[in-house]
């Protein structure tokens, strides 16, 4: 089976580093995906780290210093694109690493801010070749990733769905009501996902959150493990 794990690791890391990089090479995934990662001495011991376990091809943005972006690692070769026309203000945020079979399409999409990253990422998956788009899309279908109504972007995830694109998580789990981040007062919300185009749906084996990775605190959010095969 082969599986690709995304993770929201919050700001970067910070001094849960060496804990993060024990719990991701304890857990070898192929494919890694990593929300709020950061180009600094964090991003720099994240990539070290994962270079001695395997991971020989890296792919970052050059974000600035200190902005929380998207960063794909992988035991497997693939292709690497960066977007820099996807959105005037976040183009650091979704980058895409291409192998034979499929295309992972990794993401830190803004929090209830104005952004384009949907719309680009609608046109950019009418291609031929099926992607899987992983990471924290901050966002989620109201009243069933959330139990109130303040998910910005829902129209676009329905629209991404009519597409073709199935949440890989409803797909295996159904309605079951499961959350990857909670607040303060305790309310859970589902902000990270993966979504698989539908002609993967059948090799799609695998859909679940580590929540003791969050419990631990290495983070605030849960990450996501998808396996195929």
């Amino acid at each position: 089976m082969l599986s690709i794990l995304s993770w929201n690791i919050r700001q970067g890391g910070g001094t849960r580093i060496s804990k993060i990089l024990s719990a991701l090479t304890t857990a070898k995934p192929e494919i890694i995906v990593l929300s709020e990662y950061q180009n600094n001495i964090s991003g720099l011991k994240i990539r070290s780290g994962l270079l001695q376990a395997g991971y020989r091809f890296q792919h970052v943005t050059p974000a600035p210093i200190k902005q929380n972006s998207a960063a794909i690692f992988s035991k497997l070769p693939c292709d690497q694109y960066l977007f820099p026309h996807s959105d005037e203000t976040y183009p650091h945020n979704v980058l895409a690493s291409e192998f034979d079979a499929f295309t992972v399409v990794g993401m830190y999409l803004p929090h209830k801010k104005k952004h384009l990253l949907f719309d680009f990422l609608l046109e950019y998956t009418r291609r031929d070749k099926p992607c899987i788009l992983v990471g924290d899309f901050n966002s989620g279908i109201n009243g069933v990733d959330q139990a109130g109504k303040s998910f910005w972007y829902e129209d676009k995830l329905l629209a991404l769905q009519k597409q073709g694109y199935k949440d890989a998580f409803r797909h295996l789990h159904g309605s079951v009501r499961e959350y990857s981040w909670f607040s303060h007062q305790g309310n859970g919300y589902r902000y990270d996902h993966t979504y698989v185009e539908q002609s993967l749906l059948p090799i799609t084996t695998k859909c679940a959150y580590l929540h003791s990775w969050r419990e631990e605190g290495l983070s605030d959010h849960s990450p996501m493990l998808l396996g195929l095969g």
